[in-house]
């Protein structure tokens, strides 16, 4: 079952979409983030890069965005930002993950350390919406 959260508007999340480890860990936080709060929406950022969706501006214009960053380049800014797109908040999943015991080895598929620092991420993702 979804949970709305405290706050009532939508805040749109931005993920990597690198093909690292921090960029699957950053994807499959902001699906479960989303999966599980009615308040978040995805924003696609290669669709954003690319302009392939123009009605994206209708979503972006609405909702605060949180940038989920694999790494500390911050693509996920800097993509948004060359569309003249503002971004709320940021997450460096590099950084926040200095405070993890697990760090995350593989890009593609989710094993035992990908899944606790997918955890770990939700939770930061959750505690930035609840402010």
């Amino acid at each position: 079952m979804k949970v709305k959260s405290k706050k009532d508007e939508k805040t749109a999340l931005a993920a990597c979409t690198g093909m690292s480890p921090n960029g699957l860990v950053a994807r499959v936080a902001v699906f479960d983030a989303q999966k599980e709060y009615d308040n978040f929406i995805h924003i696609c950022i290669p669709s954003t890069a690319a302009e392939s969706n123009k009605s994206i501006y209708k979503i972006i214009d609405k909702y605060p965005i949180i940038g989920v960053n694999g790494c500390s380049n911050n693509c996920v800014n800097k993509i948004l930002e060359s569309k003249n797109i503002k971004v709320e908040d940021t997450i460096n999943i590099d950084k926040e993950l200095e405070n993890c015991s697990i760090k995350p080895k593989d890009p593609t598929r989710c094993g035992k350390n990908e899944e606790i620092a997918v955890n770990y991420i939700k939770n930061i993702i959750l505690k930035k919406m609840n402010k």
